[in-house]
């Protein structure tokens, strides 16, 4: 039903509006004031247990918000899906609803009242939208007690004002919620400002790393920063660079895992031309263009064996020679390293030597992973929020409930994935408030995501490493002396495995790359 003309008003009407009017301009409590009126409207017109219902922001549900005169198990009871029942129904169309006598409407949903209980001959149910900008943003609903007084259209006038005057003191709400989530995102830039190279947080385990990084920045030693993907590692990398002497010379990166075997020396030694089938020209590595800088090598543990001695070598001799060449060219480079992987397994399982670990391994940075810094992931949720405004023309702002949301999560994908998370809410968001149901819908989309080595991550000590306990662990030390006695064993087991390597391999114990090693220094013929 909807209203087409204006009802007579009596001056009880006139004072009920009025007052509302002044209970809205004169509070920015909303509560305070929607209260208020749902109480005039029983009191002064016999409009009797009146609520407002809201969608809720964590549910997505539509809850009693406020009310009058109705009890709390009636309260938790009063919850709409949209569409659901008339109360639903006029969330999801806008449009006012008159029930004259509710025990003979089969959609109406007695989820707060039973209408059996009521007193009264008759009980009408009058909804009409609290609206803003056209959209329907909740739902103010009263009953009428015996209805054959009653003049509904105006009723039906009545409440639609008074859903406009609470419209307007949701809206003030939310605008005061905007400032204050605004003040926040100032506060964030505060943050912003005194954060070390670009690097947020207030957590005592980061600024510890922090405080490590800045001792390691004097020295020329190699670091080797370990920590989960996505937690940082980079950043350091520079803020390391940018503390040190080194700080006015290049600063180059490559990541050892990115790039295939086959083209990695190249690009960390260089070439000559004609080198291989592709080198038209001379080319410098990074060894060469970082020197005098640093030189960051990402995913150490992913580089090849045959490019570790090689790497091993540029760090004792402080030269590197380009493919095709016999010339040595002197380089002066920092290494700084990172790696995700517990490198002492690596070492351990062969695929990373022993050696240039002691070399990387000189001051050692763990990072925090994202779940345990939980106290800033309110600074650099509001960090990446404003920049993503910035970037793509947007006013958006998180609420308090979705704050509190971004810091329930366990963050497998760590501050990377916090961006991202934060760049698609302000993309796909239609309104300014993002809401802790907006938050936890984007979420939902990461489930599939589970925490990468929740504990191993950060890389044991080498005298944490696990004690021997087979036969053949002595194996397990890839670069240690090799016993002529196991050249039977090794013989018998590829025997057993009609020559294959691999199966033989994992029959001893080692990997295929212990395997060959072994191969080679016992000269047995596979």
């Amino acid at each position: 039903m909807k209203q087409n003309h204006c009802p007579a008003v009596t001056p009880q009407v006139v004072e009920v509006i009025q007052e509302a009017s002044r209970l809205v301009g004169g509070s920015l409590n909303p509560g305070s004031s929607i209260d208020a009126i749902l109480e005039l409207l029983s009191t002064k017109l016999g409009l009797t247990r009146g609520r407002v219902v809201l969608s809720d922001p964590n549910s997505g549900l539509l809850r009693i918000r406020y009310s009058h005169d109705l009890s709390q198990a009636e309260i938790e009871r009063g919850h709409y899906s949209i569409g659901e029942g008339i109360t639903g129904r006029v969330m999801e169309t806008g449009e006012i609803a008159l029930i004259p006598d509710v025990s003979k409407e089969p959609s109406y949903v007695a989820h707060v009242s039973n209408i059996k209980t009521e007193q009264g001959s008759t009980i009408a149910y009058l909804a009409v939208p609290i609206m803003r900008d056209d959209t329907p943003v909740g739902v103010l609903a009263v009953y009428r007690l015996n209805t054959f007084l009653s003049d509904f259209d105006s009723d039906i006038y009545i409440i639609q004002i008074m859903a406009s005057l609470i419209g307007q003191a949701l809206h003030i709400h939310d605008l005061i919620t905007c400032l204050k989530e605004e003040n926040k995102a100032l506060k964030s830039r505060k943050h912003e400002d005194n954060a070390v190279h670009g690097i947020i947080g207030k957590s005592a385990n980061l600024r510890s790393s922090i405080e490590q990084a800045r001792k390691a920045a004097v020295s020329q030693a190699t670091v080797m920063l370990v920590g989960e993907s996505g937690s940082g590692k980079e950043r350091f990398a520079r803020m390391i660079h940018l503390a040190s002497e080194r700080r006015d010379k290049p600063f180059v990166c490559i990541n050892c895992a990115a790039i295939p075997e086959s083209l990695l020396e190249s690009e960390l030694f260089g070439h000559e031309k004609g080198a291989f089938t592709g080198a038209t020209t001379n080319r410098a590595g990074k060894f060469e263009i970082a020197s005098g800088g640093t030189l960051f090598l990402d995913e150490i543990g992913d580089m090849p064996i045959n490019l570790q001695a090689k790497l091993l070598r540029v760090l004792q001799e402080r030269t590197v020679q380009r493919i095709g060449s016999n010339h040595e060219i002197a380089v002066d480079v920092r290494i700084i390293t990172a790696t995700n992987k517990r490198l002492e397994e690596s070492v351990n399982s062969g695929s990373f030597r022993l050696d240039l670990f002691y070399r990387l391994n000189v001051i050692r940075i763990s990072l925090p992973p994202l779940r345990e810094r939980k106290d800033d992931i309110e600074l650099l949720a509001l960090y990446f929020l404003n920049r993503c405004n910035q970037l793509h023309r947007r006013n958006m702002m998180l609420n308090d409930a979705a704050l509190a949301q971004l810091k329930q999560y366990e963050w497998p994908g760590n501050v990377r994935q916090l961006e991202n998370v934060i760049e698609r809410l302000v993309i796909m968001s239609d309104a300014d408030l993002v809401t802790a149901y907006d938050v936890k819908s984007v979420l939902s989309e990461e489930s599939g995501v589970a925490i990468e080595n929740a504990k191993p991550n950060r890389a044991a000590a080498p005298e944490e490493r696990p004690a021997l306990t087979s036969p053949l662990d002595f194996m397990s030390r890839p670069y240690s002396k090799v016993n002529p006695d196991e050249r039977d064993i090794i013989i018998n087991a590829l025997g057993k495995a009609r020559g294959n390597k691999t199966l033989a391999a994992r029959t001893l114990g080692m990997t295929a790359r212990q395997l060959h090693y072994r191969l080679n220094k016992l000269c047995i013929e596979a």
